[in-house]
């Protein structure tokens, strides 16, 4: 009866704890949904509030189609894309490199490079890479983010996609050798079918860095073209006085897709990230 009394008593804890936390982690995105919805005066006043006495739409129509946020929500997501596209397909061929032939000096080597760049802040690098996109010509050009979120993203992708390598048995590959494939038929016919799961959490970890990048996005971009969305959202920051309203309806549209794509494809996330973590 003790035993059971007590499993009740940490169960009742545990989800006291639970509820605790997920209240404080969904309080901003709930704080930003209110204060989007509220009008200019609501959001003003001196005594902050969750009521809203006149919710308005207003805030979200000036930032969708006063301010231009489509064409920043476009540039996001090509950028997105093809940086996630070309990060995966490095990390797949080097994840593959580092698994079957990690006794070689050389994938050693990179291996250590790879963990040592991962030591190094971004912001250390952005004087230099800055450097480099202007002799190479690609300021001002989706090209500068896309090499810039697709280099700081390969080597944890590799590691990644080296871990979950480790756990297919090489006896399927030697199968599908005997049965005549190469190296490349053997990759996209059997591995890749099998690594969905740990594909899945690659690509979107690759994805949502691209997406919520901002200190590279805002200095190598400054004209409206080709401005992506989450440096986007400083327009409503002047000098002066800030726009609160349009502040949070731009972060609440930014979150919005991210959301959606990890609440679609969680089951792979969290079985991609399992699906290395145990060996055998």
């Amino acid at each position: 009866m003790l035993n059971k009394r007590n499993r009740k008593i940490a169960q009742v804890v545990t989800y006291v704890l639970l509820v605790v936390f997920s209240v404080y982690c969904i309080f901003p995105f709930v704080w930003m949904v209110i204060s989007a919805l509220k009008p200019k005066t609501e959001i003003r006043t001196a005594t902050p509030s969750f009521a809203i006495i006149e919710p308005t739409l207003e805030n979200f129509k000036r930032v969708l189609f006063d301010v231009g946020f489509l064409n920043y929500i476009k540039n996001s997501l090509l950028v997105s894309v093809v940086a996630c596209v070309l990060s995966m397909i490095v990390a797949i061929l080097a994840g593959y490199a580092l698994s079957r032939y990690f006794k070689l000096k050389l994938v050693k080597a990179s291996n250590l490079a790879m963990m040592l760049s991962q030591m190094i802040p971004g912001v250390l690098l952005l004087v230099p890479l800055y450097l480099i996109m202007q002799r190479l010509h690609v300021l001002e050009s989706y090209l500068s983010l896309i090499l810039a979120y697709t280099t700081f993203v390969i080597p944890l992708c590799t590691f990644m996609m080296s871990s979950f390598f480790d756990t297919v048995p090489l006896a399927l590959e030697e199968a599908a050798e005997i049965d005549g494939c190469s190296k490349a038929q053997t990759i996209l016919r059997i591995i890749l079918p099998l690594s969905i799961p740990s594909l899945v959490s690659t690509g979107l970890y690759a994805f949502i860095n691209a997406w919520n990048e901002f200190m590279f996005g805002y200095i190598f971009i400054s004209t409206d073209q080709y401005r992506t969305l989450t440096p986007a959202i400083m327009l409503f920051k002047g000098a002066n006085t800030i726009d609160w309203g349009g502040l949070m309806a731009g972060s609440v549209i930014a979150v919005i897709p991210v959301t959606l794509i990890f609440l679609f494809l969680q089951r792979y996330f969290l079985a991609g990230l399992m699906s290395g973590s145990v060996k055998g």
